[in-house]
């Protein structure tokens, strides 16, 4: 059964979240101060977290931080689910590392079909028989099997959103991926996402490869979208 960790002070939200997953057959946990939580993904290795960004003590950005510079949970998918509704705060948010944002208030229907969408998303890093396991492109090689991406000998922190794209990107090198393709192949079409998340996590997957001040091979075509290439041609926008 999936498990589910819902993190958010407001006691009532974490009630009405609880009975309603736990209606649509998940397994749920909850934790409210933001000290505990890492500590609460340690003992319970939830599926997926359900995060709030106003928390006592350590609010939701700086979970989200620690969580993807951690090699054990960087992987873990995220929903953040909270009242700040400010386009900066949802860029901000996908920035740093949710895959998904959702503003109170909020439609429960709703937030269960974009837990389904996000954990249909993450399944091409799961193991799979017979699926080509290593994939590699200039200095970047994905492992599936251990969800590793790594640049020469360094090992690149990612979420699985980015882990997504550049899988996609890495199987099609130097074919250009529209926006819309991204979303449909990344997102699914029944879960509505905005054009720029594309681009917020396309940035955040650049961030994290030329961490250590590698060449980006990551090429913005103007007006059509995105592809890996190693040739020396810049960017279009």
């Amino acid at each position: 059964m999936t498990k589910i960790l819902v993190v958010d002070d407001e006691i009532d939200i974490v009630t009405l979240i609880k009975y309603n997953l736990e209606n649509a057959g998940f397994e749920v946990c909850s934790e409210t101060d933001g000290a505990n939580v890492l500590h609460a993904i340690s003992i319970e290795q939830p599926d997926l977290l359900i995060l709030d960004w106003m928390l006592p003590n350590k609010t939701g950005i700086q979970i989200l931080e620690e969580l993807r510079y951690d090699d054990d949970f960087n992987t873990l998918p995220v929903i953040m689910l909270t009242a700040r509704g400010e386009e900066a705060d949802k860029v901000e948010g996908l920035a740093v590392g949710s895959d998904d944002y959702m503003t109170k208030p909020f439609s429960v229907v709703e937030l269960i079909a974009r837990i389904r969408a996000l954990l249909r998303r993450i399944t091409p890093l799961r193991k799979k028989e017979n699926e080509q396991k290593i994939w590699e492109f200039d200095d970047i090689r994905m492992d599936t099997e251990t969800c590793r991406v790594t640049r020469e000998n360094r090992y690149v922190h990612m979420g699985p959103t980015e882990f997504c794209l550049l899988k996609i990107l890495m199987q099609q090198p130097r074919h250009v991926f529209s926006r819309e393709e991204l979303l449909h192949d990344v997102w699914g079409e029944d879960i509505h996402v905005e054009v720029r998340t594309v681009d917020v996590h396309i940035r955040r997957l650049r961030r994290a490869l030329n961490a250590g001040g590698e060449r980006d091979l990551i090429r913005t075509i103007r007006s059509s979208g995105y592809s890996i290439d190693n040739n020396e041609i810049p960017d279009e926008e």
